[in-house]
């Protein structure tokens, strides 16, 4: 059960509810459930956060099967059930293989991979694991992605550990019409 109801516009600050006002138009409507029903908590945040998720999304040039990965990589290291539901079935629409998303899920062996997706995971994984990325890792993703791209990636990966951060801190309850089991946590 979620630890926080969902914003409204009386619960923010004064001063910022004409902003909450301004996201919630653009939204059409209050957002309910989601990172972004905790974020707009904090008006400001949240719309500096949307500018920075419409560019990584929308402009960052990674291919969407590399944003998936990216985003399942970060749920699953950071066991955050909210993003792995929100994304393994795009993930797997975007051209990810079941075998590949449920292993991940699963914490089992992964099957042989391109070097794309091999490079994703090892830099997601060796991040979160040890906080630092090797040599050697980074040269795999620089080699797959260029220096924009893995600058993106980084970027994307992190902007996700933030979400996860709200996710699993404020508990955000999954939705009801999920079709991928949960994380074995």
């Amino acid at each position: 059960m979620a630890r926080a109801p969902a914003p409204t516009r009386e619960s923010v600050p004064e001063k910022y509810m004409a902003l909450y006002d301004e996201l919630v138009r653009e939204r059409g409507g209050p957002p309910t459930s989601g990172p972004g029903s905790v974020t707009l908590n904090s008006p400001e945040l949240a719309k500096r956060a949307n500018h920075l998720s419409a560019y990584l999304r929308q402009e960052s040039g990674l291919p969407a099967k590399i944003q998936e990965l990216a985003m399942l990589t970060t749920a699953r290291e950071l066991d955050c059930q909210y993003i792995w539901n929100a994304h393994a079935a795009s993930g797997r629409r975007e051209g990810l293989s079941d075998a590949l998303v449920d292993a991940m899920r699963d914490k089992r062996d992964l099957p042989n991979l391109p070097p794309d997706e091999s490079a994703v995971i090892n830099l997601g994984r060796e991040f979160y694991r040890t906080h630092r990325v090797s040599d050697a890792t980074f040269q795999a993703a620089k080699e797959q992605f260029g220096i924009h791209g893995l600058t993106n990636l980084t970027n994307l990966m992190g902007y996700y550990a933030l979400l996860a951060f709200n996710a699993n801190t404020f508990t955000i309850d999954l939705p009801a019409e999920r079709t991928e089991p949960v994380l074995p946590i």
